[in-house]
């Protein structure tokens, strides 16, 4: 018997590595060996035995790609090595300035030449991926760079990544870096697919394989076609590089596909020569891509080069010029946001410019329409500006057939009728209870930094205004529960914890309530300098515009703005309906010394007593700074329940640790 199982582990050996082979002739090297059928075959075999013989199942099985159940949600994991976001370079003289800058930082002659890795930007979703003793065991988004989400058992999915390295000496641990694509043939289908199920597309691949990746469920990500594409390394135990080329060499060999095509290139000319090239070709790639990426190959000059709070000096992106397209221009419409502005939008001829379908551009205003000098009609070079947000360059003159039409700009509020005023460039409707300003000033006035009403979304905004149960700010404030239980999506705990969140947001700081009731031109930073000034909400009401234009840094339309806000009665209306219900905003105090003035805070593990953001706001508005990482310079770590791993680098720092009895009573609060 012992014989049989031990002919059987052979034979499931021998098929795990024909598997990992042609997998990786067919995903990594496009250059498959065998049939579908004949895969097929293997990969049936394999299940087989492994169902038949579950105790011989490894995790670096290709049949565990798709083994594990969905998730609730993303656990979080901290990169060993930071993962930095990179400085950009927009032309060739921008790319020039970072070769001088990196001379001028390592002492050389400006007609020294630095040897560089020249290589395709892909514009996809970051992640590392760690490998210990050559088994796959975590894979991770970038996320802030110092902290992503757990995305392992949705990586194991992308048949481009190998469960387990191609090498018969794995390094003890090995963190590959690239990123999570899907080829724009892969996109295109999927959208199809998409559209013929009635679901909502993507609008482009990267926002597609970001996505696919970020499903709580692994077996709808291995649905669609992701891929990966390795560019670097974080931790890589017991190995030495010279140059990041030989790094790519190896990722290689361990059975990655690598950023390519790439060059090594000698002197900032020659990158400039590729950067062109691939501007040239990026059509032609399978992928996206949004520029280059430069990087010293010598890995000793990095040191010495060093790394800002969040970009490395030794490497850059050179971006590509917007790419554009021609369409025409079929109608404009007018959009009221939260404040009042109308803006004019074009609606297009949908045309595909730079991965992205794009159906409409904002104008910004009518000075901007008569500067483009566009007319209902033309024929326009529609591009992307920075690759993201859709634009009009111009009108394609010669192409007009004179039966273009005006863009006329609206005398009356689209949405409520109220006549619109001039604004400097801008047209303004006045009117409070407008219900497209109202849908944005409800959304602006629940946000987090104004008066945090969790649960109150851009959805039930809309859905409140639309049914006629808001027709101002202050009626959030008599909403009842029996009104939230007529809503959709609404039950009896949802319905009250929204009644308890408003309720909780009578009381904010003076300054939070100042940002949240949308008065035109003001900010966070005006809001609390008005409460800091003013300290009291009938002060700052009864301020004069002279009282208003003397404040440090207050111009005359911020000064302006302030002054008419508060003498416009339909305004001090709503705000007397608000206090009526019971709002009072927070007043400010003298300032006293705070105990906490600049200390740094970093949280970890639950609070029994409030949430995380009410944490970091009463230590904010203290004067106090609240970060998310531990380093040498946080002054507490509060500790909740099921801390975290920032507790155990909080004891092996040395740092300050404190209870939530501690942290209350360093408030003033406990």
């Amino acid at each position: 018997m012992k014989e049989d199982i031990e002919k059987i582990k052979k034979e499931i050996e021998e098929l795990r590595e024909k598997i990992r082979y042609h997998n990786y002739r067919y995903y990594v090297l496009d250059s498959p060996e065998i049939s579908d059928e004949e895969y097929d075959a293997l990969f049936r075999r394999l299940v087989e035995l492994e169902e038949k013989y579950p105790e011989l199942k490894t995790p670096d099985s290709p049949t565990q790609r798709i083994g594990a159940p969905p998730k609730k949600e993303f656990g979080e994991v901290r990169h060993d090595l930071p993962m930095y976001s990179l400085q950009d370079a927009r032309n060739d003289d921008e790319l020039r300035e970072f070769d001088a800058k990196v001379k001028r930082i390592l002492g050389l002659s400006k007609d020294a030449k630095i040897e560089y890795l020249a290589e395709p930007k892909f514009d996809g979703l970051s992640c590392e991926i760690t490998y210990i003793n050559g088994i796959l065991t975590t894979a991770s988004t970038r996320g802030d760079g110092y902290v992503g989400e757990d995305v392992t058992e949705n990586v194991k999915t992308i048949r481009s990544v190998p469960l387990k390295l191609f090498t018969d000496n794995p390094p003890p641990k090995f963190q590959v870096r690239g990123e999570v694509l899907m080829k724009k043939e892969d996109f295109l289908k999927l959208n199809e697919s998409l559209k013929e199920r009635g679901e909502k597309t993507f609008a482009n691949p990267r926002n597609a394989a970001a996505g696919s990746l970020r499903q709580l469920d692994p077996r709808i990500t291995a649905q669609r076609k992701l891929d990966f594409v390795a560019w670097g390394i974080g931790v890589a135990e017991g190995m030495k590089f010279r140059k990041q080329s030989e790094i790519l060499d190896t990722i290689e060999k361990f059975g990655f596909k690598t950023s390519r095509p790439r060059e090594i290139a000698s002197g900032i000319e020659e990158v400039l020569e590729y950067y062109h090239k691939m501007e040239e070709e990026r059509e032609e790639i399978e992928y996206e891509l949004d520029g280059i990426v430069v990087k010293v190959n010598d890995l000793e000059l990095w040191g010495k080069l060093g790394e800002t709070s969040r970009a490395p000096r030794y490497m850059i992106a050179g971006k590509f010029s917007p790419r554009k397209a021609e369409t025409v221009l079929k109608d404009v419409i007018f959009s009221v946001g939260r404040t009042g502005i109308v803006t004019p939008v074009a609606i297009l001829e949908p045309v595909y410019v730079g991965g992205v379908i794009v159906q409409r551009a904002t104008l910004h205003n009518f000075d901007e329409v008569k500067r483009l000098g566009i007319k209902i009609g033309d024929r326009v070079i529609v591009q992307r500006a920075g690759d993201v947000i859709p634009e009009i360059v111009g009108p394609v003159i010669e192409k007009r057939t004179g039966f273009e039409r005006e863009i006329i700009p609206p005398e009356h509020c689209p949405v409520c009728g109220s006549k619109l005023v001039k604004e400097n460039v801008y047209l303004r409707c006045v009117n409070m209870s407008c219900p497209a300003k109202l849908k944005g000033a409800l959304r602006h006035f629940a946000q987090r930094k104004a008066m945090d009403i969790e649960g109150l979304g851009e959805k039930l905004a809309e859905m409140l205004v639309d049914r006629g149960l808001v027709k101002d700010l202050a009626d959030i404030y008599y909403l009842k529960k029996e009104d939230l239980l007529n809503l959709p999506g609404f039950a009896e705990k949802s319905a009250s914890n929204l009644i308890n969140a408003i309720e909780k947001s009578k009381k904010r700081p003076l300054a939070r309530f100042l940002y949240a009731i949308g008065i035109p031109n003001v900010g966070e930073y005006t809001a609390e300098v008005l409460a800091k000034k003013f300290k009291t909400l009938e002060n700052i009401k009864k301020a004069s515009y002279d009282d208003l234009i003397k404040i440090e840094g207050f111009g005359p339309e911020i000064a302006r703005s302030i002054y008419e806000f508060f003498r416009d009665e339909n305004n001090l209306k709503v705000l007397e309906k608000m206090f009526r219900a019971g709002v009072s905003p927070i007043e400010e105090k003298e300032e006293k010394e705070s105990p906490i003035k600049d200390k740094v805070f970093v949280f970890t593990g639950a609070l029994s007593s409030m949430s995380r953001t009410e944490a970091k706001n009463l230590v904010e508005e203290r004067g106090g700074i609240v970060k998310n990482s531990v380093s040498k310079k946080v002054d507490f770590v509060v500790v909740g329940e099921n801390p975290g791993s920032k507790y155990e680098k909080a004891k092996s720092l040395g740092l300050k640790i404190i209870n939530e009895e501690e942290f209350l009573k360093l408030l003033g609060i406990g």
